[in-house]
């Protein structure tokens, strides 16, 4: 397997990327972090790339923030100690609306478990663990404190941030942060083929949806209507509509084209 910390593989329209130091557990030190951004930029930027796929190498997922290189794992901000961008990493808040499938083959620590909950999809091995150990180690959970109170129930969410023990993967899937869990050997078949389910789905059509179910959970009941039916104009002005509803009138199977 190639040397690199992040490995970036497209094959048609789905992409996997995988954190790639198995040796440390695949934690996440400043050449990883740069890796990732790349990666998850590049993703966002490729209109041949509907889906993706994260995992990790060997034995783990990821364990989280490499401890030996703390500083370099967050990545870089621009501008003083205060006026720091917050949105910085897929991580923090990449505003990616393309379909993503976290397929966690082993412990999910730290930074992994927070990348995971901006996943739409939590596919887990039997051998997955989830963990936030932070406040074992004196130190607080901010965006993962922001983002699973969204997913999990109030008890289940605070069972991770605030005692920082270790769940097993029968316990993430009861809680609702596994959406589906696999023998081990079964797990990257189980999540490419829910990826190339995902694109039979029309890629513009996809991530429109994806964008409404986010914003819109700002939003006033009317102001989330409209910000959608606008939407939806948008998007049904795209060739792939036309396609869609060509596609249905002559009972055929569509051919998206991403535009």
């Amino acid at each position: 397997m190639s040397d690199q910390p992040v490995l970036y593989e497209q094959d048609g329209h789905v992409v996997t990327i995988t954190y790639n130091r198995p040796d440390r557990l695949n934690a996440i030190n400043g050449q990883m972090r740069v890796g990732l951004n790349e990666a998850w930029d590049r993703f966002l930027g490729e209109e041949s790339a509907w889906v993706a796929i994260v995992t990790g190498a060997g034995k783990a997922f990821c364990a989280g923030a490499d401890l030996k290189d703390g500083a370099g794992s967050v990545g870089t901000f621009p501008g003083t100690f205060w006026e720091k961008p917050t949105i910085n990493s897929f991580e923090s808040g990449l505003e990616l609306f393309k379909p993503t499938i976290a397929a966690i083959n082993g412990p999910c620590i730290g930074y992994g478990l927070t990348a995971v909950t901006f996943c739409d999809f939590v596919i887990a091995s039997d051998k997955a663990t989830f963990a936030y150990p932070e406040v074992r180690i004196g130190t607080p959970t901010i965006v993962g404190s922001i983002r699973l109170p969204q997913r999990l129930n109030w008890a289940d969410a605070m069972e991770l941030l605030l005692l920082g023990e270790t769940v097993d993967a029968a316990r993430a899937k009861e809680m609702g942060l596994a959406w589906k869990v696999v023998p081990h050997e079964d797990l990257m078949v189980e999540a490419r083929a829910l990826a190339d389910r995902l694109c039979q789905s029309a890629p513009i059509a996809a991530r429109t949806t994806k964008e409404v179910a986010v914003r819109s959970r700002g939003l006033g009941w009317t102001e989330a209507v409209r910000f959608g039916e606008t939407m939806r104009i948008v998007a049904n002005n795209t060739e792939d509509a036309k396609e869609g509803r060509a596609a249905r009138v002559e009972k055929r199977p569509p051919n998206w084209q991403g535009r």
